[in-house]
């Protein structure tokens, strides 16, 4: 499989424990399948009830013709600009496959860990709801989707912490001296 900007070989490398094919040249890194979920949800485990699902959130993408080909099924890319990131990603619609090119991997995290910090209790409490019903039926294992669904839990918690701190005080209070209240 060849980089589609450069014309040479990739390369495979280890990403956290998922393999990936990159190009030793641009440094750009092409993703198969579900491999950016993967390597996502190792480099940041908060990050795991927020997927990069392109072809599951179409609105949230502005997507143009890219002149390059996918390194894999050879089909015509697309270039995608994901929501108000200004990060774009190369994607093959055929394959489902991601090509980012070099820092963009970064980019996605910080954007993913921005999102964390901005959300809404409203936000939160969607988010939960909606990793409950993925409990039964989500696309990932039962053991990944209660992972999400377990860290979706805490972020709702510290949520609600930040907006009452008195709450938060009674509740350190309350697991310092448990019998005295």
């Amino acid at each position: 499989m060849n980089c589609s900007t450069c014309n040479i070989e990739l390369q495979k490398r280890n990403i956290n424990g998922i393999e990936v094919d990159e190009c030793a040249q641009c440094e750009g890194i092409w993703f198969e399948g579900d491999e950016l979920r993967q390597v996502k949800d190792k480099i940041d485990a908060d990050l795991n009830w927020m997927d990069f699902e392109i072809w599951e959130h179409p609105e949230k993408f502005k997507a143009m013709a890219k002149e390059h080909n996918c390194p894999s099924c050879g089909d015509q890319m697309v270039s995608l600009d994901y929501d108000n990131t200004n990060i774009e990603i190369e994607y093959c619609p055929k394959c489902k496959g991601v090509w980012l090119d070099k820092d963009k991997l970064q980019n996605i995290i910080d954007a993913l860990e921005k999102e964390i910090l901005n959300k809404s209790m409203s936000d939160y409490l969607k988010a939960t709801i909606e990793e409950a019903k993925e409990l039964l039926d989500g696309p990932e294992s039962f053991i990944s989707e209660w992972h999400d669904f377990s860290t979706i839990l805490r972020f709702l918690q510290y949520r609600i912490l930040s907006l009452d701190p008195k709450i938060h005080k009674t509740l350190v209070s309350l697991q310092q001296n448990p019998l005295n209240r």
